[in-house]
């Protein structure tokens, strides 16, 4: 993989399901790297890692919808009234030319509701603001339409390989696997064994959306399936195991199902599988 990487930028685009597909591709790669010969820094919203003898750098940026949004600080992001700038994918994208290889996702950030919030006018923190709501799949194909049109427009295809990784899922309804209802991952320890199984979180209309699009796309993106795959894992969640952000109250202590992370995923782990398929993809496509 380093040998493939040589002279190149490897760049991961999207929220923190693809900053963790991002840190397990590090983790694997740079136990061979000696401790002269690599950094890793961060600025802003962009993470390097750079593996000097290669002169190769694989790159995480920051960008849970890809277009400009009120969510787009890398630390502080957690607000509650999301909203995105439409038709502003070039805020973001700037930063992204030159990259060799390109490894895009966005989904969960979508699901917060049925409708998401546009911003037409202004700025987000004007008070006077045009705003206008879109149904989800309407918002996430416009989304997604401005990334392949980006892509066509900035990428050559001769020189650059692009990718979509899609949705990620989540286990917090431990009804839908035959459990008793109430639960979420939170002590789970075995996969999922049902071959067809398939969560709420997942939604289909999203994979229609992304078909369509990429169908019309002038540029070749190949689609990184890990949706299925990762449905099973009901048992690879970060659950109570992961830095919180806020001290735990004691009503949650007393209670790890109300605070697991059952979205996130541990490493080394699954993820790590997602990147076995990015290497078959990268050099089998």
């Amino acid at each position: 993989m380093l040998e493939r990487l040589r002279g190149k930028r490897l760049m991961f685009v999207g929220d923190s399901l693809n900053r963790g597909q991002y840190v397990s591709l590090v983790c694997l790669l740079q136990s061979v790297i000696p401790e002269n010969a690599k950094f890793m820094k961060t600025f802003d919203s962009l993470t390097v890692f750079r593996a000097e003898e290669y002169n190769a750098t694989i790159e995480f940026y920051w960008a849970p919808f890809l277009l400009e949004s009120n969510s787009d600080n890398a630390i502080v992001h957690r607000v509650p009234d999301r909203m995105i700038r439409k038709g502003s994918i070039n805020k973001h994208g700037r930063h992204w030319k030159g990259a060799d290889i390109m490894v895009f996702n966005t989904y969960l950030w979508w699901c917060t509701g049925k409708k998401m919030k546009f911003l037409e006018g202004g700025s987000f923190d004007d008070e006077n603001k045009t705003v206008v709501e879109l149904e989800t799949e309407d918002a996430y194909r416009l989304a997604i339409t401005s990334m392949v049109r980006w892509v066509e427009k900035n990428m050559d295809p001769e020189k650059t390989r692009v990718f979509f990784t899609s949705m990620s899922p989540y286990h917090e309804k431990s009804g839908e696997w035959g459990d008793e209802p109430g639960g979420n991952c939170y002590n789970q320890t075995a996969p999922i064994e049902d071959p067809t199984y398939w969560g709420s979180g997942s939604r289909k209309a999203i994979m229609r959306v992304i078909g369509e699009v990429f169908s019309e796309s002038e540029i070749p993106i190949t689609f990184l399936n890990i949706t299925q795959l990762s449905e099973y894992r009901k048992d690879a969640h970060t659950a109570i195991y992961k830095k919180q952000w806020s001290p735990l109250t004691e009503e949650q202590l007393a209670n790890p199902v109300s605070y697991a992370d059952c979205v996130h995923w541990c490493l080394p782990g699954l993820q790590d599988t997602w990147n076995e398929l990015l290497f078959a993809k990268l050099f089998y496509p």
